[in-house]
């Protein structure tokens, strides 16, 4: 069934702050029936009139009244209708706002099993759904509704036996179309799962188009394509089916209800209790009726997928972080130290809202093997840490819990003697920084790749930042400076390139902590210098931690610290153990890190 309550909450939540264009919608959409209904009133005495003889002189002016009336409600119609679409995109835009800021802050274990693609359906492709509902819900149902009722109502003045009976049939064939939607309401959930799988798979599919080229994999990908598309096919004709069903009924209970017309009209004008303005009348509102119960029809496919819609939206809203914000300690100013304290990890299995498990995701799903196992480190404020291991031994892992994209399922981590979980996480973004291998570029201007589109930061701050980090003549040899827009994804510069402007951005924040989980193998001959050069720089007076993968950049660190499936297996200075032969590290120097550690 439709989820009125649901509806409700979403409906007056979102309206709030339009109360009083709502309020003038009703009071145009009342006027409107107003005159809707008093029309068939002026045709009624027009007629008998006529037919009794009356003069041109007297009819016209009964003429000219209907037209009026008939412009007035024509005009009011458009505007209602303006209005209702209007205030109902506002409404929806809005919800989209907040989904959108609700999946920015929810931990990275749903992200990682929720496509992009899925995510743009569930904000877009579910909420468009719901604005169409929102929009036309005013007009075609409630508007409707009262219009059926104002309709019986003056069938009843007309004749008791009228009234009761095309009540009976109003009740009868509003009750025959809501039970046909309760039926479809599941099929429409149904497309709308398939519809954002398919946009995740399509999204994913894009964004590897070259690595998809290179290994001539297009046709193993078209045949998951077409899979997807015979998926969606059967279940897209099962939600239209739902419509056509209604469709038909709609006919049906019409022809029903002209027989019962024309039958009471005809005994009643035979008997002689009415007139044939009377019949006319009664003909004119029982095709009325037509209008606001097809209307209301036409509706009952947005009331499937907004059902739909509005279980998938209120899902969303319901689902909740495992980074709780509820802390409000901020963290300290200057270099940040770091202490962990017996930290232990495990990614964990999400399960669905049928308890199936869906790999490393959110929700209350169980923990997997661990990645980090009892690891403790404390790093003074303004040291550097190279963090050395194999693939797979929780570097990335560690990373992601410095910068709170985790937290740890047993254990502490601090910054600044502040504790994750007491952290105001504001606070805690601002000053903690990370560059990633794969650096996110957005097909937008340099200066707006910088400042993440804050146009509260001013020129003179960016240029301040580059001149510090040495990029100045970098960025003035771009096409036009800060203003040079940049491809999807940062197509046109090289991942040394994507690396200089992250260092930008952390700079800009005034991090405390940063984290580099470097990609010097990435790096081409023609930046490489720029990166040691602002490397350097960026770590004066901050903490750092390096993922490294170059002696070069282990050799910039002061303490070192070698991860093997998810445990410590050596920490200290890297001076010492440097000059300890019996060290791990220095076996790593002597065979090259480059290779050991692969």
């Amino acid at each position: 069934m439709i989820p009125v309550r649901s509806y409700w909450n979403l409906l007056s939540a979102y309206l709030r702050h339009q109360r009083a264009r709502t309020i003038l919608l009703a009071l145009i959409l009342f006027t409107g029936i107003a005159l809707q209904v008093i029309n068939p009133q002026i045709i009624r005495d027009f007629i008998d009139r006529a037919t009794s003889g009356d003069t041109t002189d007297s009819l016209t002016p009964i003429a000219l009244t209907f037209m009026a009336i008939a412009v007035i409600y024509q005009a009011l119609n458009v505007t209602a209708t303006w209005m209702a679409e209007n205030i109902g995109w506002t409404a929806t835009n809005e919800l989209r706002r907040d989904l959108a800021d609700h999946l920015l802050h929810l931990d990275m274990d749903f992200h990682k099993t929720h496509t992009p693609g899925e995510l743009v359906e569930r904000v877009d492709g579910d909420v468009t759904a719901l604005s169409n509902f929102f929009g036309q819900f005013v007009i075609n149902v409630v508007g409707n509704l009262v219009l059926l009722l104002g309709i019986l109502a003056l069938l009843f003045r007309e004749s008791v036996w009228v009234g009761g009976a095309m009540t009976l049939f109003a009740i009868g064939g509003l009750g025959v179309m809501v039970w046909i939607q309760k039926l479809a309401t599941d099929w429409w959930a149904q497309v709308k799962a398939i519809r954002a799988e398919m946009f995740g798979f399509l999204g994913e599919q894009v964004g590897g188009t070259e690595d998809v080229r290179a290994n001539g994999a297009a046709r193993y990908m078209m045949r998951r394509f077409t899979r997807m598309l015979r998926r969606w096919l059967p279940a897209e004709v099962r939600g239209r089916h739902g419509w056509s069903v209604l469709w038909g009924t709609n006919i049906l209970v019409f022809a029903i209800g002209n027989v019962l017309v024309f039958t009471l009209g005809s005994w009643l004008f035979n008997a002689g209790t009415i007139t044939i303005g009377s019949v006319y009348l009664i003909f004119h509102y029982t095709e009325m009726l037509r209008h606001p119960l097809d209307r209301i029809r036409n509706q009952m496919e947005d009331f499937q997928k907004a059902a739909a819609g509005i279980h998938r939206v209120q899902s969303l809203l319901d689902r909740e972080t495992r980074l709780p914000r509820t802390g409000t300690e901020p963290l300290p100013a200057g270099a940040l130290s770091v202490d962990l304290d017996h930290i232990g990890f495990a990614y964990r299995e999400e399960e669905d809202p049928n308890g199936t498990p869906e790999g490393n995701g959110s929700g209350a799903g169980s923990a997997g093997e661990r990645v980090l196992d009892d690891v403790s480190l404390s790093l003074g404020p303004g040291r550097v840490l190279g963090l050395l291991g194999r693939t797979g031994s929780g570097k990335t892992t560690l990373a992601r819990l410095l910068t709170r994209l985790y937290d740890p399922v047993s254990g502490s981590v601090r910054r600044g003697g502040v504790d994750t979980r007491a952290a105001d996480i504001h606070s805690l973004r601002r000053r903690v920084g990370m560059v990633t291998q794969d650096v996110q570029l957005f097909a937008a201007s340099i200066r707006d790749n910088l400042t993440f589109f804050d146009e509260g930061i001013a020129d003179a701050q960016i240029g301040r930042a580059l001149e510090t980090l040495g990029l100045t003549a970098w960025i003035d040899g771009m096409p036009e400076g800060l203003d040079t827009m940049l491809e999807a994804a940062g197509g046109g510069l090289s991942a040394g390139e994507a690396q200089l402007l992250a260092f930008t951005r952390i700079f800009l924040e005034d991090s405390g902590l940063v984290v580099l989980d470097e990609a010097s193998s990435r790096l081409d001959p023609a930046t490489e210098q720029l990166i040691e050069t602002a490397v350097d720089r960026l770590l004066a007076d901050r903490t750092g931690v390096i993922i490294a993968h170059r002696l070069d950049t282990v050799h910039r660190a002061d303490d070192i610290m070698i991860l093997e499936q998810g445990r410590v297996i050596e920490f200290g200075e890297r001076t010492e153990l440097a000059a300890d032969p019996g060290s791990r590290f220095s076996g790593l120097l002597a065979t090259g890190i480059e290779e050991v550690l692969r």
